[in-house]
C-alpha cells in the first residue's frame, strides 16, 4: 500500500507571503511554494539558494579548535615532525583523507595515510595504532571521518608520544576525547552542523592554505553525497562548486566512472556512478585501492585502479544480490507478518547486510534487522524507514542487546544468538505500542498537482533547484488520469510511453501495468519533470515513479476487470488445496495487519464483506510488495502473491484456480458467491466468432498490442472489448493469431475445432 502526501500545506496568511516573496524573486508562486515549504522562507535565503556559490562559506576559524589545530600543524611543519593521517573505509573516509593529506602537503608536511580495513572496524583502534607506531613513530595524529567516539584510543595514542587532533562529524558522545576537537557538531560560532567528514577536511584544507584548497571541492562534493548528509545550507554550495569542478575538468582518478554520454555531472550522477565504486573497494576489504587511485598520477595505475575498483562494485553487486534472494527465501519461508523483520545467517558478509537491510525495509515498509552469525553471536545492521526511529526502539529493547549504536534510521547492533527471539519480540511490541499502521504506509511526497498544461518556465525554474538529495529532494507531482493512451518504447519492452491530456510521460518498467494505465479507473501517478535537447530544441517529459489507485477505483473499470479475468482464465490451472468457508467464516477470519490477501473477481463482491470495508484495492497486480493486508481485484495469472500467507477468495474461481505464484498453496474460497458474472454472454456460436474473426483480420497489424486484453482495450472492433478478448485468446489458442513483434498478425492456413480452445469450453459450459 502507497499514500500521497502532499510535501506542506500552506495557511491563508503564509500563501500571501509566498506571492510577495515570488514577486520580490522574480520566480513563479509555484517554485516558491516548494522552496518555502522546506523553510527558505525569505527573500535571501531563496536568493541563495538558487545562486550556491563558495562566497557563501563560513570561515573554518568559527569551528571550535580550529585556531588551536592550525597552530599545532603549523610547529609540526617548523619542528619536521612526522604526521599521520587517520581515515575511514568508506567514500566520506577515503575523499577526506585524500583532502587533509593533499593539504598537508601543500602546507609543506608530507604525511602518513592509514585507511583501516571494514574488518577491522570502524574508527580507532589500538592494533591499527600499534602498528602506525612501530612503522612510522607519528608525533602528530590527525583523524578524519572518526575519533570523535574513541576517548580511550586517543589517550593511548598520547601515551605512545603523539599529539592527537581529532576531526569528525559524528554525533558527539558523553566523554569527549582530550585533545584538539574539530566537529560541527559543537555549540560554536559554526553556524551549520551538517557537514561529512571530507566537508571538515575541506575546512581544516581551507585554514591552512586558503582559497587555494578550493581545489579540492570535488572530492568533498563526492563525499557529501556518498554520505548522505543533507544538501542544504552549506552542503549544497559545496555539492555545487565541486560538480562544477568535476564537470569542468574531471580528475583521471574517477573520470573513468563517468557517461561520456552524459551532458553534465549531477549529484544523482555522484550517488549512482562515483560513490558506489568508491564504496566498494571498501567493503570488499581493499579500502586502500580507493585511497591510491585518489592520489595516484600516473595514468596507466589510474586505469588498473579504475578498473579494479569497477570489478568490485560488480563483484558487491552480485553478492548483495545474492545475499537479497536469501533473506527473500527466508522470508517467504518464514512470513514477514510483524511490525519488524529480523533474520541472519552464518554465510552472510558482514560488509553487505547493511545495504540489503536498507533494500529490505523499503521493500516492506518497515525496519529490517539482518545479523551474521558468528558462534553464539550475531552482528548485524538495522535499517528503518522515514516515521520509525530504530535507535529508539534498540534503546528501549536494550536489556536484550550486547551493544549498538547508530541514528534514527541505522543502526550496528551485536546480540547473542539466545536472545535473537526475545529482542524480536520485544521490538515487535514495541513497534506495535508506540507507532500508528499509517507509519508503516510508505509516503509519495508531492510538491503539487498538474492540472493544467505545465508551464516550460516552471520546469526549467525546477532545475534551479539542483543539486537534489537528502533534504532537498527532487520535486513530484502528481497528475489525475483515467484512461490513457498507453505504447511501448519498442516492441516486447518493459518501458511505455503514456499520453495525458496535459503533458507525454515515459513509465520505466512500467508495462506490467498497462491494464491499468488503459482503464478506465481513476488513477493518480507521480512523476518528475525531466527536460532534455535533441538537435537543438528542449524537450520536456514526465517521468512516472509510481500510480496509486483510490479504493473505489474497480467500480469505474468493470470492463477492464472482465477482460483481465478473461485473460486469467485463459491461462493454466494450478494445483493447489481448497478451502471451502461460508461468507460469515470467512468474515471471521484473523488479520493482523499484515499476510492476509483477500482476492475477488467482480468490485460488487468486495462490498458484500465487512471485513475488508477498510482494506486498500488494488487492481489486477500488487503496486507494494510489503505483504500488508489488501484486497487485490481481477489479479493476473502472473501476479507474485508468495509473499502472502493467507490467501482468501471471496468468490468462487468458476475454473479453479490460475495464478501461478499459488501452485501447491492452500487458499481459502467463499463457497457462497461465485466469480463468474465476466463469463456469462460471452459469444460461443460459431457465426459471432466468425463476425469478430473478420474483423480481426481486417485490422491486424494496425496498433500495437502485446496480447488479447491489450488489444481489445486499445482497438475499435465494433463489438464489446469482453467479448474480443474472448475471442482473441480464444484464437490464440487455436493458433488462428499471435502478438508477434507486439501487433495481432493473422496465420494463415490453419484448420481446427473450437472445441480444441480449453477457454471456449470453459464459457460453453456457462452460456450453454
Amino acid at each position: 500500500m502507497k499514500r500521497i502526501v502532499q510535501e506542506y500545506s500552506f495557511s491563508d496568511e503564509q500563501l500571501n507571503t509566498v506571492k510577495n516573496l515570488a514577486a520580490e524573486c522574480g520566480l513563479l508562486e509555484e517554485t516558491v511554494k516548494i522552496l518555502f515549504g522546506r523553510g527558505i522562507d525569505d527573500k535571501q535565503k531563496i536568493i541563495d539558494f538558487i545562486n550556491p556559490s563558495r562566497k557563501h562559506f563560513i570561515s573554518p576559524f568559527k569551528m571550535r579548535g580550529m585556531d588551536e589545530a592550525v597552530k599545532l600543524i603549523t610547529r609540526a611543519r617548523e619542528e619536521d615532525w612526522a604526521v599521520v593521517v587517520y581515515g575511514d573505509y568508506d567514500a566520506d573516509g577515503i575523499c577526506a583523507a585524500t583532502i587533509m593529506s593533499n593539504a598537508l602537503k601543500d602546507f609543506g608536511i608530507i604525511p602518513t595515510v592509514y585507511v583501516p580495513e571494514r574488518r577491522d572496524g570502524y574508527g580507532l583502534n589500538r592494533a591499527a595504532i600499534d602498528a602506525i607506531f612501530e612503522e612510522d613513530f607519528p608525533q602528530l595524529f590527525i583523524t578524519v571521518d572518526c575519533g570523535i567516539s574513541c576517548a580511550d584510543e586517543v589517550e593511548y595514542i598520547k601515551e605512545q608520544g603523539a599529539e592527537v587532533i581529532v576531526t569528525d562529524h559524528h554525533e558527539l558522545p558523553e566523554v569527549i576525547p582530550d585533545c584538539i576537537c574539530i566537529n560541527p557538531k559543537f555549540n560554536d560560532g559554526y553556524i551549520y552542523d551538517n557537514l561529512c567528514g571530507a566537508g571538515v577536511a575541506l575546512k581544516v584544507a581551507c585554514a591552512l592554505n586558503g582559497e587555494d584548497a578550493y581545489k579540492y571541492l570535488d572530492f568533498a562534493a563526492i563525499a557529501t553525497v556518498a554520505d548522505s548528509v543533507p544538501l542544504t545550507g552549506e552542503n549544497r554550495d559545496i555539492v555545487y562548486e565541486g560538480l562544477k569542478l568535476i564537470n569542468d575538468a574531471p580528475r583521471s582518478c574517477y573520470n573513468h566512472f563517468l557517461s561520456k554520454s552524459e551532458a553534465a555531472v549531477n549529484s544523482q550522477s555522484i550517488a549512482f556512478t562515483i560513490a558506489p565504486k568508491i564504496n566498494a573497494a571498501g567493503r570488499m576489504g581493499d579500502a586502500k585501492a580507493a585511497l591510491r587511485l585518489f592520489n595516484e598520477t600516473d595514468e596507466n595505475i589510474i586505469f588498473d585502479l579504475s578498473a579494479k575498483l569497477t570489478a568490485y562494485n560488480a563483484e558487491r553487486q552480485k553478492y548483495c544480490d545474492e545475499l537479497y534472494n536469501s533473506a527473500k527465501q527466508k522470508i517467504k519461508e518464514r512470513g514477514a507478518y510483524g511490525r519488524i523483520l529480523m533474520l541472519w545467517d552464518e554465510g552472510w558478509n558482514a560488509g553487505f547486510v547493511g545495504i540489503v537491510a536498507a533494500r529490505l525495509a523499503d521493500e516492506f515498509s518497515r525496519p529490517v534487522l539482518l545479523f551474521v552469525r558468528n558462534g553464539d553471536m550475531l552482528k548485524g545492521s538495522a535499517r528503518s524507514v522515514e516515521n520509525v526511529n530504530i535507535f529508539e526502539a534498540l534503546k528501549a529493547c536494550s536489556e536484550y542487546i550486547s551493544e549498538f549504536g547508530g541514528h534514527a534510521q541505522a543502526a550496528g547492533v551485536n546480540v547473542s544468538a539466545d536472545n535473537f527471539e526475545k529482542l524480536e519480540e520485544a521490538l515487535n511490541g514495541y513497534l506495535t505500542e508506540n507507532y500508528r499502521a499509517d507509519d508503516f504506509v510508505s509516503k509519495l511526497y508531492v510538491n503539487g498537482v498538474l492540472d493544467s498544461q505545465y508551464s516550460i518556465r516552471f520546469v526549467k525554474e525546477l532545475e534551479m533547484l539542483e543539486p537534489f538529495g537528502v533534504g532537498n529532494r527532487r520535486p513530484m507531482f502528481e497528475i489525475d488520469g483515467g484512461a490513457l493512451d498507453v505504447r511501448p518504447v519498442k516492441p516486447m519492452s518493459p518501458h511505455i510511453s503514456v499520453k495525458s491530456r496535459n503533458i507525454e510521460l515515459m513509465y520505466f518498467g512500467g508495462a506490467k501495468f498497462t491494464y491499468l494505465m488503459l482503464s478506465r479507473a481513476p488513477k493518480k501517478f507521480v512523476f518528475e519533470y525531466n527536460v532534455s535537447t535533441f538537435r537543438g530544441r528542449e524537450y520536456v517529459k514526465g517521468f512516472i515513479r509510481d500510480v496509486v489507485c483510490p479504493r473505489t477505483a474497480g467500480e469505474a473499470a468493470l470492463q477492464e476487470i472482465a477482460v483481465n479475468n478473461i485473460l486469467t482464465l485463459s491461462a493454466d490451472e494450478v494445483a493447489c488445496e481448497k478451502i471451502y468457508k461460508t461468507k460469515e467464516q470467512i468474515e471471521g477470519l484473523s488479520a493482523g495487519g499484515y499476510g492476509t490477501l483477500y482476492i475477488a473477481h467482480d468490485y460488487a463482491t468486495v462490498e458484500k464483506f465487512e471485513c475488508v470495508k477498510n482494506l486498500p484495492v488494488e487492481l489486477f497486480s500488487l503496486s507494494s510488495a510489503n505483504v500488508s493486508d489488501t484486497v487485490l481485484l481481477s489479479p493476473c495469472s502472473d501476479c507474485d502473491l508468495s509473499g502472502y500467507g493467507q490467501i482468501v477468495f471471496l468468490d468462487s474461481p468458476c475454473a479453479g484456480v490460475r495464478i501461478a505464484s499459488l501452485k501447491d498453496r492452500k487458499v481459502i474460497i467463499c463457497s457462497e458467491i461465485e466469480g463468474n458474472n465476466f463469463i456469462k454472454g460471452l459469444p460461443c456460436s460459431r457465426e459471432e466468432l466468425l463476425k469478430i474473426f473478420a474483423m480481426v483480420a481486417a485490422n491486424a497489424g494496425n496498433a500495437e498490442c502485446a496480447d488479447s486484453g491489450e488489444a481489445a482495450l486499445k482497438i475499435s472492433f465494433g463489438f464489446s472489448p469482453v467479448h474480443v478478448a474472448f475471442a482473441l485468446e480464444v484464437f490464440r489458442q487455436l493458433s488462428l493469431i499471435d502478438y508477434a513483434n507486439g501487433k495481432i498478425n493473422v496465420v494463415r492456413g490453419v484448420r481446427t475445432e473450437l472445441a480444441n480452445s480449453p477457454l471456449y469450453n470453459i464459457a460453453l459450459k456457462f452460456n450453454g
